[in-house]
């Protein structure tokens, strides 16, 4: 979401002080134009302050999976908690109208905020499935509406990249490292301060965005590029060739002679020169965080062989070297190529020195990548994905809609010949029901006047639509999964984005394995109670129109 956050803490939340949105162009102005059109024929017909319903939902989930992860909720309440019209975006939306507009409507506008209105959500983290209310707004129709547009905003790109994050870890494993490695291939810096947040709160541990780093507490990890091997291109390169004494930083010993020596003994002195500089160099500068790019010439004759040269010399100083980063090649090949030359060396100096050395890798890696990699056996500890996971290529985009569902009083519904597209109409509630072992049987819709279900009790469920899909269910346990989090005067929702991802992590882990997996996902249940259905199909009849086929 934001690229030029206001003042915030650095405290691994997602609070700041002014409780502002974290990008300053999130105003009531960042909206469609048809919102304020509307708005105008709202308050002209006077029914500005009818009371209405809207839903935000999405109609089919992402990367042709079965799940989708819910983000954006803070800078959701965000919005609601400042939503107020400067005198300049008031003027401006002047320009916009028609000089016949009622002078009434600017001074409605100006006044205008969202204490009348009610915003109930999901839990930030957790995974929303298909027509779903994620957000339920309530309140006055005018200003219900004009929130229609940011709100999607807010909400879309964060689910989209959370929901990539999490089927990548599931591809991944729960013990590989992932880090986000995506600002520079990211739309804008906008959208590369919102992927860093949103793939650390779908699964991923680290980010190479400093920014991000500072605002969110995400840790910030990364190493050093081609362009610093290419920097030496001799030993004779090295301005020293010195390095802190591991026990006393202010003394300096001989680093280059005994990574020579090592380099000897091993036979490596055949690989390029320029390249062993700039590790001795990487070295000296990080000697406690030496971890170095290995495939800058040839990943397995110069690359892998000069580390082992340094990390061995750093060892005997006191050190421990890191690993190794592959950025190019075959993955799987040269992991596993690279992890046998580290167990050869451990072998031949009879020490375990490089043995469980970290390999990092890069490259392009998505869903399926991974995917292959695991098939292949490869020896990876850590995965840096960039373009893949910030861009969302894929799927560019999740699709989710707002729909009016209920206005003075009266459900609401929007027909289509599209089975995806119909609306559940009016205000409804939301439960997620378990079965004894604590994993997710189904959620359930039923009308906001229903009693809510109850564990052991037996109850009926319906597809919303399909006349033939039903099925008893009896629940060990219920969870409200829609809950009020603005009242119109404060949020009551202060979840820390560490706190939203281990939601995220522990309800993956509870899904049904099926649900979840990378392809051919069965779909997980939303289904609604006997009562709803019935409705939604009396207000089909009736709104739907007849055909003369006369």
């Amino acid at each position: 979401m934001a690229t030029s956050p206001r003042k915030r803490k650095s405290s691994g939340t997602d609070d700041s002080d002014d409780g502002l949105p974290t990008n300053p162009l999130v105003t009531p102005l960042l909206t469609d134009m048809y919102q304020i059109s509307m708005s105008y024929a709202y308050f002209s017909a006077n029914k500005h302050n009818d009371p209405a319903v809207f839903d935000l939902f999405y109609r089919k989930c992402p990367f042709k999976g079965e799940f989708c992860v819910f983000a954006g909720l803070d800078e959701c309440l965000r919005l609601v908690s400042t939503f107020k019209y400067s005198e300049s975006d008031v003027a401006y939306i002047r320009t916009l109208l028609p000089p016949t507009v009622d002078e009434a409507f600017f001074a409605w506008l100006s006044t205008l905020d969202c204490k009348d209105v009610k915003v109930f959500a999901a839990d930030e983290g957790s995974l929303v499935f298909p027509k779903q209310p994620m957000l339920r707004i309530e309140g006055p129709l005018g200003v219900c509406q004009l929130l229609e547009t940011t709100l999607l905003n807010l909400v879309n790109f964060p689910s989209l990249v959370a929901t990539n994050a999490a089927r990548m870890r599931l591809a991944s494993g729960p013990n590989m490292k992932l880090l986000e490695f995506g600002l520079r291939r990211a739309q804008g810096p906008d959208g590369a301060f919102s992927a860093s947040k949103y793939a650390y709160l779908g699964g991923f541990d680290g980010t190479s965005n400093v920014a991000a780093g500072k605002f969110t507490g995400i840790a910030v990890q990364g190493t050093h590029a081609h362009a610093y091997v290419m920097s030496y291109t001799s030993l004779d390169d090295l301005r020293g060739t010195e390095i802190a004494a591991s026990d006393d930083p202010s003394k300096k010993v001989e680093f280059l002679a005994s990574v020579l020596e090592k380099r000897k003994t091993l036979g490596f002195e055949h690989t390029n020169d320029g390249e062993l500089a700039a590790f001795v160099s990487y070295a000296q500068a990080y000697p406690r965080g030496f971890l170095a790019l290995v495939d800058t010439f040839d990943t397995l004759q110069s690359g892998v062989p000069n580390y082992l040269c340094v990390g061995w010399a750093l060892h005997e100083l006191g050190y421990k070297a890191l690993g190794i980063r592959l950025d190019s090649g075959d993955l799987s090949y040269l992991s596993k190529a690279a992890r046998s030359l580290f167990k050869k060396t451990d072998s031949r100096i009879g020490q375990n020195l490089f043995s469980s050395d970290t390999i990092v890798a890069s490259n392009d890696l998505n869903e399926e990548v991974i995917l292959s990699l695991n098939r292949q056996g490869h020896e990876i500890n850590s995965f840096g994905i960039g373009t893949n996971l910030v861009t969302c290529q894929a799927q560019p985009a999740l699709g989710c809609v707002y729909k009016l569902v209920e206005i003075n009083g009266t459900a609401r519904i929007k027909l289509s010949q599209e089975v995806e597209k119909l609306v559940i109409p009016g205000k409804k509630e939301l439960y997620r029901v378990y079965n004894g072992e604590g994993t997710p049987l189904l959620d359930m819709m039923q009308t906001s006047n229903e009693p809510p279900p109850q564990a052991n009790r037996r109850m009926l469920v319906r597809h919303p639509f399909l006349e033939n899909k039903r099925a008893y269910v009896t629940p060990a346990r219920v969870e409200c999964l829609l809950n009020l989090v603005w009242d119109g005067k404060k949020r009551l929702n202060h979840d820390s984005l560490s706190t939203c991802r281990k939601r995220c992590m522990e309800q993956l882990v509870k899904m049904r394995p099926d649900h979840i997996r990378s392809t051919n996902a069965t779909p997980y249940k939303t289904s609604v109670t006997q009562s709803l259905y019935d409705f939604i199909h009396r207000l089909w009849l009736e709104n739907a129109p007849v055909a003369d086929l006369s």
